[in-house]
């Protein structure tokens, strides 16, 4: 591994870091609200299921009323 100096270094690091496209303050909203939406349909899909599995296993066991 070669040693570099460190002033070098960090030029190349803000250099690449000037080459980052960052997202808007709109992209990053929308893609907040996506991800939040896909959470909550997700949370209700998987609370569905496991009503369904835990339904199933008490019919298959007889408890519950």
């Amino acid at each position: 591994m070669s040693t570099e100096n460190p002033a070098k270094f960090f030029r190349e690091v803000r250099q690449e870091v000037n080459k980052v496209v960052w997202p808007t303050r709109k992209e990053t909203m929308v893609s907040t609200s996506m991800v939040l939406i896909l959470v909550f349909i997700s949370a209700i899909f998987f609370w569905f299921v496991d009503s369904m599995v835990s339904a199933a296993v008490r019919a298959i066991l007889g408890l519950g009323a």
